[in-house]
């Protein structure tokens, strides 16, 4: 009777998991659909109502007058935490739910004190200074509605819209203009932050807080809770005047790129905005963008409003120049900047197939694209499985001086394209400084305080994934990231990594941001930045479960 309740047991689970993965194959099969008729409504009714909730605070609840009586009630509430007795006393994270990051990752904030930053407010534009103020909940799709028409816009602007200054502050951003300054925290002239006893401080490059200055970026939210943001800002013109040059061969591509981005050069005249999207091992267009007026007839016929809903999605637009040939035209600043933000890159292509379909764009295009937020309030534990088992999202900075070797590595670890390169400046600011070792000698930019780096960015679904075979996720990503140590270069940590405490030690440079950590009062009070960065869960032990190419 026991072996025969044992096998009726052992009968039902695995006819379970079977009925398991028959579901799970099912909604990958049938992914677009579900999301279209399902997903696309309820995210973009989802979108509204955030937009009303932050229009309602800022409209009755928040003026840029408060800034400091909102810092002050923050200072409040941290001394409070600071006064509890050891035992009992907490470190400290925002109340900011995870779903509303853009990090792949869900940080465990129920273990921590919770301190609500409801610092949405843009705070002031100093045009002597070309600077802006703000508050570290203004987002992307905020500072350019309010930058643009003024005839500004941040040197560093990343391409998705609900990004916040303030994630990238602490995080890190880059763009195509990233050949010109560097990264996102080269143009921050100033934080604003409230260390881990109370205090508030204001730190710059040059201060007597230059060492906290240096350390916050890539701290993620490790070193104190930032109330307030000083951003560099350029003047601009209405338009991008965009050409796009089709490049056919491995080694042509890189040498242009690099030939563009000044990386042999310091004092070559180099464009306001430059990118590529490599479409194959053998294929790439490179986009140069330079600040335009429009002012003839000729010119006017040449404007694309690429960000319209039924417009293609941009990297389909500028693949078509793989076969048309060199082309050019003038962009709407405002839709450059935000010219990614629709299709998600193109992530959106591994999400819903079809698109890019003009019907669909024609029909449905207004509810573009599904918002990050919605999509990671609606994440199971499968749905987060998937997001590092059977796809790739990842940036890294790497040595431009190696872009071949990249894109090989690239392909023969995750084989999806496009892959996409933006040029970077990596500046030397002298050694034990920040988190970011000084570049190599062979990486400098003759003449200059900088190396050239690039954005290797990595978005989609494997190629084993898509035509069913074994892809070991766990395997690829560690590989990856060793390839990364061994060439000087950084992996962005809003996505899943594979590092243990000693490879990330290797990877970053921590000797100043620990005596950061113990001068500011960070010890004890928030997390340390490989525990706030790391995982939630055990990616290895996930990715082994679904090398199996039906579960």
């Amino acid at each position: 009777m026991a072996g025969y309740e044992f096998l009726q047991t052992s009968r039902s689970r695995m006819e379970s998991g079977w009925m398991r993965k028959k579901l799970i194959r099912a909604m990958e099969d049938n992914r677009g659909l579900i999301l279209t008729v399902i997903g696309l409504p309820l995210s973009f009714l989802f979108d509204k109502v955030m937009q009303f909730r932050n229009w309602w605070y800022r409209e009755f609840l928040s003026s840029p007058s408060k800034h400091m009586d909102r810092v002050a009630t923050i200072q409040a509430q941290v001394v409070r935490n600071a006064s509890q007795p050891a035992g009992q006393r907490k470190t400290m994270c925002t109340a900011r739910p995870n779903w509303l990051s853009l990090s792949t990752t869900f940080f465990n904030k129920e273990a921590c004190h919770k301190i609500p930053i409801p610092l949405y407010d843009i705070l002031e534009l100093n045009e002597t200074n070309l600077t802006v103020k703000v508050e570290p909940m203004v987002t992307v799709g905020d500072i350019t509605r309010y930058l643009v028409p003024r005839g500004y816009t941040l040197a560093v602007t990343l391409e998705i819209a609900d990004a916040t200054l303030g994630g990238l502050a602490f995080g890190v951003g880059m763009t195509t203009y990233s050949h010109k300054v560097g990264l996102y925290q080269e143009t921050i002239a100033a934080y604003e932050v409230v260390l881990g006893d109370g205090t508030f401080v204001r730190a710059t490059r040059d201060n007597e807080y230059s060492d906290l200055y240096h350390c916050l970026p890539w701290s993620h939210g490790s070193l104190g809770f930032l109330v307030g943001l000083e951003l560099q800002i350029i003047p601009v013109k209405p338009y991008i005047h965009m050409k796009y040059i089709p490049v056919k061969g491995q080694k042509n591509y890189c040498e242009k790129i690099r030939e563009l981005s000044g990386t042999y050069d310091g004092s070559a005249e180099v464009p306001d905005y430059l990118e590529a999207t490599v479409f194959s091992k053998e294929e790439a267009v490179i986009m140069v963008g330079n600040f335009a007026d429009v002012t003839t007839k000729e010119q006017a016929k040449k404007i694309n409003n690429v960000t319209r809903w039924y417009k293609p999605w941009f990297y389909k637009h500028v693949e078509a120049f793989l076969t048309s040939g060199e082309g050019e035209e003038y962009i709407p600043l405002r839709e450059y900047l935000l010219r990614h933000d629709k299709a998600i890159f193109w992530v959106l292509e591994s999400m819903i197939p079809f698109g890019n379909h003009p019907l669909f764009l024609f029909l449905l295009g207004w509810m573009l694209p599904p918002k990050p937020a919605f999509m990671k309030l609606t994440t199971t534990p499968v749905v987060r499985a998937m997001t590092f088992t059977k796809q790739v999202f990842q940036d890294i900075v790497l040595p431009i001086n190696k872009l071949e070797e990249q894109i090989n590595k690239s392909e023969e670890l995750f084989d999806t394209y496009p892959v996409l390169v933006y040029p970077c400046r990596i500046y030397d600011h002298g050694k034990h400084v920040g988190q970011l070792r000084p570049p190599r000698e062979d990486q400098m930019v003759p003449g200059t305080n900088y190396g050239m780096f690039n954005d290797l960015g990595v978005y989609g679904v494997p190629r084993d994934v898509r035509e069913r075979r074994r892809w070991d996720a766990v395997s690829a990503m560690r590989k990856m990231e060793a390839y990364t140590r061994s060439v000087g270069g950084y992996h962005f940590m809003y996505a899943d990594t594979f590092l243990d405490r000693e490879e990330f030690n290797e990877m970053f440079d921590l000797t100043q941001y620990e005596k950061v950590r113990r001068k500011y009062h960070a010890e004890g009070a928030f997390p340390h930045v490989y525990d706030k960065t790391k995982p939630e869960v055990d990616v290895v032990a996930i990715g082994k479960a679904y090398m199996d190419p039906l579960s």
